[in-house]
């Protein structure tokens, strides 16, 4: 197991010396699937190993000194609740993700009141204020949010 001291004094040794080809990284491992994987360059970042559907798979939790270990075995074990539940925790992270950017007011109602406000220059106003009202009695009610 893994000590704080252990991660700060962690090093990867010069890729150059009995080293195969590629290989460049020294992975200092925890209990449970953790490890934290440190680069020639000294950059350190905590993973988490896992199966899921047959296949390894790691996570990536953060780098190191801003995870701290106990983040890092924390992000660990919600990892394995994630996937003990029977979601795989990289996919649900992605979807997570993709639902946190696409905030509430990308809706399709939203986009069509900018596009309206964009082309009120252009447009004359009987047309602009028929171009709406359509919207508003047939599309938004039938599209929804």
């Amino acid at each position: 197991m893994l000590t704080d001291p252990a991660c700060k004094n962690a090093k990867c040794p010069d890729p150059s010396k009995s080293r195969p080809e590629g290989w460049a990284r020294e992975r200092y491992a925890d209990a449970g699937g953790l490890y934290l994987e440190v680069t020639p360059n000294g950059a350190k970042r905590w993973f988490a190993k896992y199966r899921f559907g047959g296949k390894e798979k790691r996570i990536a939790l953060g780098s190191y000194p801003e995870v701290s270990l106990k983040a890092a075995r924390d992000g660990r074990d919600s990892a394995r609740k994630t996937r003990e539940g029977g979601t795989d925790p990289v996919q649900k992270r992605k979807a997570d993700t993709l639902a946190k950017a696409t905030s509430s007011a990308t809706t399709f109602e939203a986009v069509a009141r900018e596009f309206h406000a964009g082309k009120l220059d252009g447009w004359s106003e009987n047309h602009s204020a028929q171009w709406l009202r359509c919207l508003d009695k047939d599309v938004f009610p039938w599209v929804g949010s």
